[in-house]
């Protein structure tokens, strides 16, 4: 680990972003630890985007970075994709919230249906975290049962009964977590990933309302779930009486039109959406049994109706965007796009990290891809294969995080804007961008040698 006070990462990064450093003494007297989302949080200091095209940002110091967040994943179509702005810009002047029903959320809503295989019923929500906040309450009112049982590592947004066992380090006896209290995590049960044996006896011991899943695995396939494990889930899940719960706030219309259920060919009772859904503005929905949504109904056949409000739930603006958007992702084209340019970035970084002696290897699947470092174990140019066995603790264990600040900043000195360990590609992104990525990469791995963080 460097020990000097400033690296030559960070005197390069505070050369290059002067104006964004500036922002953010400002940001630190408004935001704490100056930002509005943990994953912006960067030591120096963030960099601050001024607006952004196709798979680029262009900061405010005037340099393009190409973009791999992409929308926090909801951008497959990369940044201000002229369909979405032009649904945007003529919605904006019919109104942004009516506080009434109109045609869009019809539209939307049939677009939905008619892409999610399990998707009887729709419900939009504000967000992902919304969406699942509903899904377990719904399954709750419906078994008549309180826990839920999720894997160490998978992410369902921030409130109290899914965000414990979400981070790493992961300890399945203990699940705390700040300001959660003991009596929710009592109602919460995280077991390890792709374990049937240990699924079956959780199931049969706990008896839980719903089992809630990332479909292709935790944190967006850092690590990765398969087919196989996902069929057994679903027929573990109807054996003994819990609903199955489909996360595809991520996957939902990015590796594939109809999602993961679409690709594995599994039907959840429940799935949530959001991201892509809603064509990079804000939206969420939960999708699903219509004998489940009904929940939500007025005089319903359960006898109580679960309450839903939501000032901005189906608003005219995110009903435009998510038509727009989903017209295209209908045709499978985005999808395939994106999955075809990440393989080619797997591929060629990893013949990157053979060049330079870097003990790293890149792996994912679909459009995603994922970084581990301080790996010294066998490779393979299959593009499915998944190091470490898929063992979760090594594959999604807890990382340094300055060596995670300083990772970032090199990349962006390269002009590239990387996901933490991970990145995901937009149909925006071309060969273009592969080679350019690999080039940062080469350049960040010397730089991070040069301040000690690699041998």
């Amino acid at each position: 680990m460097p020990t000097a006070a400033a690296s030559r990462i960070e005197s390069l990064y505070a050369a290059r972003f002067p104006a964004s450093a500036r922002l953010y003494e400002h940001a630190l007297t408004r935001f704490p630890s100056g930002v509005t989302h943990d994953g912006r949080y960067l030591k120096p200091f963030p960099i601050y985007v001024d607006h952004a095209r196709g798979p680029e940002k262009f900061t405010v110091d005037g340099h393009p970075v190409i973009d791999y967040w992409v929308g926090h994943g909801a951008l497959l179509l990369g940044h201000s994709h002229p369909d979405v702005v032009r649904a945007v810009q003529t919605q904006m002047t019919r109104g942004t919230h009516y506080s009434a029903c109109h045609e869009l959320e019809l539209e939307w809503a049939d677009r939905v249906c008619s892409l999610v295989p399990c998707a009887e019923r729709v419900r939009f929500t504000n967000s992902g975290t919304e969406a699942t906040l509903m899904a377990l309450r719904i399954a709750r009112l419906v078994t008549g049962r309180q826990k839920v049982l999720k894997f160490l590592g998978h992410f369902h947004g921030w409130h109290d009964f899914l965000v414990p066992g979400a981070y790493a380090p992961y300890d399945p006896e203990d699940l705390s977590t700040p300001g959660v209290t003991e009596g929710v995590l009592t109602d919460v049960i995280g077991i390890p990933p792709n374990d049937v044996d240990l699924l079956e006896a959780a199931l049969v011991k706990e008896r839980p309302a719903c089992v809630i899943v990332e479909p292709t695995g935790g944190h967006w396939g850092c690590v990765p779930m398969r087919g196989a494990f996902l069929q057994a889930l679903r027929e573990l899940t109807t054996k003994h009486g819990a609903l199955l719960i489909c996360d595809e706030v991520i996957t939902g219309f990015r590796v594939d039109p109809g999602g993961a259920q679409g690709r594995y060919g599994i039907m959840p009772d429940l799935t949530t959406l959001a991201k892509i859904l809603a064509g990079g503005l804000p939206g969420g929905a939960l999708a699903g049994r219509a004998d489940l949504l009904e929940a939500i109904s007025f005089d319903n056949r359960y006898g109580l109706k679960m309450r839903h409000p939501g000032t901005f739930n189906a608003n005219p603006l995110s009903a435009a965007a998510g038509c727009a958007a989903l017209d295209l992702v209908a045709t499978g084209k985005p999808c395939e796009h994106a999955t075809d340019v990440a393989c080619q970035l797997r591929r060629k970084l990893n013949q990157l990290f053979v060049e330079k002696q870097a003990n790293w290897i890149a792996y994912g699947e679909f459009s995603m891809v994922h970084i581990l470092t301080q790996y010294d174990g066998p490779r393979s140019s299959n593009d499915g294969f998944v190091p470490c066995d898929n063992d979760y603790q090594r594959l999604d264990g807890k990382r340094d995080p300055n060596f995670s600040h300083a990772f970032r900043a090199a990349l962006l000195l390269g002009g590239v804007d990387w996901f933490g360990m991970g990145g995901m590609t937009s149909s925006a992104h071309t060969v273009a961008e592969v080679t350019q990525t690999v080039a940062a990469f080469s350049q960040a791995i010397d730089l991070l040698r040069a301040d000690g963080w690699m041998d």
